[in-house]
């Protein structure tokens, strides 16, 4: 019968997962290409030992063989493993010190959130220098605040990006409750809006969660290119009275300009066809 050497070690420690783990920190961006010999001497194991656990790594797909060379690099799943680190940092913490500047360059606040289930939750808020006592209209929106996807504009970016059938279960759980004088309270009228965000990049709230309040929002994407969070500006009409529009011909370069740089630091490269 075979005998596991880490179960019978009785400590909970993994030898072999320490020595696969060990072997694929050998690879790094001064060594991106090594022989059995090279990885031998890098982990302190003889070339035998290496070579097992070499071979083992590569038939999971974690290294990469040169058929020419016989040598190895890192191959895709290792690759995997290491966007998903980045992708798993939170999102708040990547994207606060861009959020910030954001608020400073444009003066107004600035939020992140995500998506769970039919709401949003902000994960991140930064005030600018424009706002004024009565902006939040009793709204007191903060880090872990909850409002309903379908009438905010990181929401509605959000959803749009939804797999329809993801999207047709959120909106059936949406009540669509009138909250402000323009809240979208028809479902074909909101489907039809998100359609427009897809195709502009760009959501707007044009006073739907509450009267005086407008913001536009862009979407913010990992490595695989998948929205997991959206960025909004705010502005009230006490501190800014203009259309809507003129709203997002001002703010929209900037909000832009961030959501790039987040998604960038998440791993996210946009391509240009």
């Amino acid at each position: 019968m075979a005998v596991d050497e880490d179960a019978a070690a009785g400590s909970g420690f993994s030898q072999s997962l320490e020595r696969g783990l060990a072997i694929l920190s050998a690879f790094g961006a001064d060594r991106p290409v090594l022989g059995i010999a090279e990885v031998s001497r890098a982990v302190s194991l003889t070339k035998s030992t290496t070579h097992r656990y070499v071979a083992t790594l590569a038939r999971l797909g974690y290294l990469a063989q040169d058929p020419e060379t016989k040598k190895y690099a890192l191959g895709p799943r290792a690759t995997d493993l290491g966007f998903a680190a980045i992708t798993s940092l939170d999102v708040n913490r990547v994207g606060a010190p861009c959020l910030q500047a954001l608020a400073d360059e444009t003066g107004y606040t600035v939020s992140m959130a995500v998506l769970d289930g039919p709401d949003i939750v902000y994960v991140e808020r930064r005030r600018g220098g424009r706002t004024t006592g009565g902006y939040a209209l009793g709204l007191d929106l903060q880090v872990g605040s909850r409002l309903p996807a379908y009438c905010t504009s990181m929401g509605k970016v959000l959803l749009a990006y939804q797999e329809p059938a993801v999207l047709r279960g959120l909106l059936d759980r949406s009540d669509f409750a009138r909250r402000g004088p323009r809240t979208l309270t028809n479902r074909e009228q909101l489907t039809a809006d998100l359609a427009r965000i897809r195709r502009s990049g760009v959501g707007v709230n044009d006073e739907e969660l509450a009267a005086g309040l407008r913001s536009v929002a862009a979407p913010v994407r990992d490595r695989t290119g998948r929205v997991v969070a959206a960025i909004n500006i705010a502005v009230h009409l006490t501190v800014w009275s203009t259309t809507a529009d003129a709203v997002v011909s001002r703010l929209d370069r900037p909000l832009r300009q961030t959501a790039a740089e987040i998604s960038s630091r998440l791993g996210h490269r946009q391509t240009f066809q």
